[in-house]
């Protein structure tokens, strides 16, 4: 399970080029924002494509894997195992 949590001690970017428009078939599946500012919804979509899914994300996850970010290991584990 993915909580708050996870996302504490992100460090610089937590990430770039959110969209902010998508296509009705995918799933925003986070919403977050930096303090003083509003939610963003696109940091992670997801849709059902043929027998598995596509995922965008605009998470930095190569700044977060060499910081040793726990929550940035975790989240992506439970994007390789999407539907299992």
């Amino acid at each position: 399970k993915i909580t708050k949590t996870d996302f504490e001690g992100w460090v610089q970017e937590r990430g770039l080029y959110f969209p902010h428009t998508w296509d009705k078939n995918y799933s925003t599946v986070l919403s977050m924002h930096d303090k003083n500012e509003g939610s963003t919804e696109g940091s992670l979509l997801v849709t059902k494509y043929g027998k598995g899914y596509y995922v965008y994300t605009g998470l930095s996850f190569f700044r977060q894997f060499p910081a040793g970010v726990a929550g940035s290991y975790r989240l992506f584990a439970n994007l390789l195992s999407l539907g299992k």
